[in-house]
């Protein structure tokens, strides 16, 4: 799961989660909940365990019983062990663990079919933006903003929060990409004016840093950075043109906090994407309609903090553009249909940074 690294992987979930959750996790409970999540993207998992069977509501229905200073945790919403850092250190240590004594590449969550649409949808988008081609329903308000940094936006800076195994950039730097050799020279594709570069992928698990280094140099792609970090307290000081988010959203609302650390990445992200350039997120957990309602309750929250008695800026502020807006959705998922309604098990959405 690009997972939750940044949360996931995230400057210490540990330090906000009770110090006793640990030893409440068992490994039966991390396998069913590693099963739960593979399949519950209906593409398949690439896992060869045999008891891999779980249903997929089992992971997002799973109410861990962690110790706390409190009788009962706060919120109604649903948690799961998926939330906390410890899992996911305890997931790639396993998976490190199998990578150096057998070579195996590890989980790829959602699949791989998932992931290459994921890409080359992506790079669609990328190119239509490059070239001031928007959907209607942002063109005219931002054509002109898009022709400003169309000379900027020749050149895609790429970062992948809770990038995992780092296996989504060495997918994206096969789209045409040259593969930089063991001297870490720059990956770069040209193609319609649409040009990489400088790729990143950050978690907030060691361990999964060290497994997407370690299969990027092992499968020639040594250019790729990885770092650790947290999403939630970033220590990244640059924004880029393209962030990926393939899971990573989804694991911060398991934590039993997760409304208030779902903020938090709001509010980290925002920092991190350039102004005009793409957040692309793939969920399994939100719908689309529910991903856009959660970018404009964050467009309507910094819209009222900027109107707010002594907000920075004064009057001036409160005419900003929101963070945020809807650019577009992967239309091509297998759909099914339920209560009368039509919803796909996936979704990626792209929001255009204003």
């Amino acid at each position: 799961m690009a997972g939750m690294r940044l949360l996931p992987e995230d400057s210490d979930v540990s330090q906000l989660r009770p110090s006793a959750a640990t030893d409440l996790i068992s490994d039966d409970d991390r396998s069913v909940a590693a099963d739960s999540w593979s399949i519950k993207s209906e593409y398949g998992s690439t896992l060869d365990d045999e008891q891999r069977h779980a249903d997929a509501t089992e992971a997002l229905n799973y109410r861990a019983e962690y110790s706390s200073d409190k009788d009962e945790q706060d919120g109604e919403g649903v948690s799961s062990m998926l939330g906390f850092q410890s899992y996911w250190d305890a997931a790639y240590a396993d998976e490190l663990a199998n990578f150096r004594e057998h070579g195996h590449t590890g989980e790829v969550w959602f699949g791989g079919d998932v992931m290459e649409n994921v890409v080359s949808w992506t790079k669609g988008l990328c190119m239509d933006i490059s070239k001031g081609h928007l959907p209607n329903h942002v063109a005219d308000a931002d054509s002109e903003s898009v022709g400003q940094h169309e000379k900027e936006m020749s050149g895609w800076s790429v970062l992948d929060i809770g990038t995992g195994n780092g296996l989504l950039l060495q997918e994206l730097a096969k789209q045409g990409w040259a593969r930089g050799p063991k001297d870490h020279s720059l990956l770069i594709l040209i193609n319609y004016g649409v040009r990489f570069s400088d790729l990143t992928g950050t978690d907030y698990s060691e361990g999964a840093v060290d497994l997407a280094r370690s299969l990027a140099d092992r499968d020639g792609f040594a250019s790729l950075k990885f770092l650790v970090d947290d999403i939630l307290e970033t220590k990244l000081d640059k924004r880029f043109l393209l962030v990926m988010d393939k899971g990573t959203l989804d694991a911060i609302g398991l934590h039993p906090d997760g409304p208030i650390k779902r903020l938090m990445y709001w509010d980290s992200v925002s920092r991190l994407v350039a102004p005009g350039g793409l957040l692309v997120i793939t969920s399994c957990n939100s719908t689309k309609d529910e991903l856009v309602e959660e970018v404009d309750t964050l467009n309507r929250r910094r819209h009222a903090a900027c109107q707010a008695p002594g907000a920075a800026g004064g009057q001036e502020a409160s005419v900003d553009p929101p963070p945020f807006r809807y650019l577009d959705h992967i239309r091509t998922y297998p759909t099914f249909t339920f209560g009368g309604s039509v919803g796909s098990r996936v979704a990626t959405l792209a929001f255009l940074r204003n």
